[in-house]
């Protein structure tokens, strides 16, 4: 994605961090969001190629019966067997980044946001112009992921486990938005980094 004009402003953060509620704010601005996690969902719609080839590589059983992606049957799939996990991943990541470049390329705007909510997990962070990290205290990412998603607290700490640490994502930012109250207090700082991004993107095409 750098390779692009469009400049491009990768957003990441731990699970419960709230990566969507920030990209909306940004939204409201003007700025297109491309969420990597609505990508992968496209790109195995029913009659996609990228469906075809899971099913082709799985078979039938990962299929709902109204033709879906069954995504709970891929993951118990998955799961635990890392050969099938990497199978799964050579087959849908290079459709995801093929999606969301053309999504960048489309954005018509000087920059865009792509949540990517692994970006430091998948070394991401060389496809980006620029690193916007979505921060808040761990107990506040377990309290807010208990309630959105009515899951106990080690259910919780088991998926941030799998995810990249706190430390290692701020190391990874340029930018660190702290969301931890109400985003109303955010605002400023928001329209402050908007701004940025736009003087960016027009020194960049500059």
């Amino acid at each position: 994605m750098n390779k692009q004009r469009v400049f491009v402003v990768g957003v990441t953060g731990g699970i419960g961090s709230g990566k969507t509620t920030i990209c909306r704010e940004f939204a409201a601005l003007g700025a297109p969001v491309i969420d990597t996690d609505q990508v992968a969902r496209d790109v195995v719609a029913p009659g996609s190629p990228g469906l075809a080839a899971v099913v082709a590589a799985f078979g039938p059983e990962v299929l709902t019966a109204d033709g879906q992606l069954d995504r709970r049957r891929v993951r118990q799939l998955v799961f635990a067997t890392p050969a099938l996990r990497e199978q799964l991943e050579a087959i849908l990541h290079p459709l995801i980044r093929q999606e969301t470049d053309a999504r960048v390329q489309a954005a018509g705007f000087p920059y865009c946001l792509v949540c990517i909510p692994l970006l430091v997990e998948r070394g991401g962070g060389n496809r980006v112009n620029r690193v916007l990290v979505i921060d808040c205290p761990t107990e506040v990412q377990i309290a807010r992921v208990m309630a959105r998603d009515e899951l106990t607290a080690p259910e919780v700490a088991a998926i941030m486990r799998t995810q990249a640490s706190r430390e290692d994502r701020l190391a990874a930012a340029h930018d660190v938005l702290e969301n931890t109250g109400d985003v109303s207090l955010l605002r400023p700082r928001i329209s402050a980094l908007h701004a940025r991004y736009l003087q960016l993107a027009k020194e960049g095409a500059a």
